[in-house]
């Protein structure tokens, strides 16, 4: 019989387990003990954010570099001042987990990823710095990947309170007495506080970067 809780707990840790695939078995596990705000979450993660549904924090604000695109050169930082860094350098990242880990995973150690600034907001900063080249926020792996390690250390951490309420070990189905005995832990903002608090703590891997073969001929095995 599978262990879900063990299982799911074993492959926060694994570096070779892709967030994207352990979310439907983390939603399925939810679901099964009946934590409906904690698959709410995680559906959410999965799917992404949408303007009716609030980004967390982890999610918010996260500092970029702006660059403009140079007939000569390519992208060059571009010619802005400290407040205007504070007004356009920063943006939240709403896309779900597999969007996310896609550009994490085909991001070099070292590189980003430019997201492309709104017409407006571009506009309103081009004329500010008398410039009129394309300009973009180039945000850095690292920030990607936190966004990602934030979440599974929040799953890592759900599990661990699982097991600590003695629902490990194998189950194909959770009675209702386990579901009444971990009803306290569907709290998805408790693990993910946690999870952004401890992260630096926790025994959870960064997204590994794929290799050049494997980028080009895909995942092997």
């Amino acid at each position: 019989m599978p262990a879900p809780v063990n299982h799911l707990e074993e492959r926060t840790r694994d570096a070779n387990e892709l967030l994207e695939g352990m979310m439907p078995s983390a939603i399925t596990l939810a679901m099964m003990i009946r934590h409906r705000k904690m698959a709410t979450w995680l559906r959410t993660e999965f799917e992404g954010y949408s303007e009716s549904t609030p980004t967390p924090p982890y999610r918010r604000e996260l500092p970029g570099h702006i660059v403009a695109r140079s007939p000569q050169y390519g992208w060059i930082p571009a010619p802005v001042d400290d407040q205007q860094k504070a007004d356009h350098g920063r943006l939240d990242l709403d896309d779900g987990v597999k969007t996310l880990e896609k550009i994490c995973l085909n991001c070099k150690k070292g590189n980003g990823n430019r997201v492309p600034l709104p017409p407006a907001e571009m506009a309103d900063l081009q004329s500010r710095i008398n410039l009129s080249a394309e300009l973009a926020i180039n945000v850095s792996r690292d920030t990607y990947s936190g966004v990602l390690k934030t979440v599974r250390a929040a799953i890592y951490l759900w599990t661990q309170e699982l097991m600590a309420f003695g629902i490990g070990g194998e189950h194909n189905s959770f009675s209702a007495e386990e579901r009444s005995k971990v009803a306290s832990l569907d709290n998805p903002e408790h693990f993910w506080r946690r999870a952004m608090a401890e992260l630096d703590t926790l025994p959870i891997p960064d997204t590994r970067e794929v290799g050049f073969f494997e980028r080009v001929f895909g995942r092997t095995g």
